[in-house]
């Protein structure tokens, strides 16, 4: 199955988002939902308003979106559900930084950026487990 990667990032006014890896697929809205609302209308259309030798292989059969973010978008798409004291705790990273991280003040150096990404994905199959 194919990946579809795609990139949302934050801006002044909105999320964009773009495929990484397909040529002519763009999408934006002012929540990260209708930023992926609209890379999934964008492919549909790309693909129900060309000919079939025009559409980008990996549209073809099979494949999967997958969300890749810059840590400003990702703590402020986080920010309503995992507060920065949570985070925080999580991730072993002081609130104040990742508060500086969220606005856009400072960036991650890549191992604090791998650090927010194993934090969520351990978070992540730990609630998968949970049975009620």
């Amino acid at each position: 199955m194919n990946q579809i990667k795609i990139v949302i990032e934050k801006t002044d006014d909105l999320y964009s988002a773009y495929a990484e890896n397909v040529e002519g697929v763009y999408g934006g809205g002012e929540t990260v939902a209708e930023a992926k609302q609209s890379i999934v209308e964008a492919i549909q259309l790309l693909k129900e308003f060309n000919q079939e030798e025009n559409i980008p292989a990996a549209l073809k059969g099979e494949y999967e979106l997958v969300y890749k973010f810059d840590a400003q978008s990702l703590l402020s798409y986080f920010k309503g559900i995992l507060g920065q004291t949570a985070l925080a705790h999580l991730t072993g990273i002081n609130a104040r930084l990742l508060q500086h991280y969220a606005s856009g003040l400072k960036k991650p150096r890549q191992p604090q950026a791998k650090k927010i990404e194993a934090a969520l994905h351990k978070l992540g199959s730990e609630l998968m487990a949970v049975e009620l």
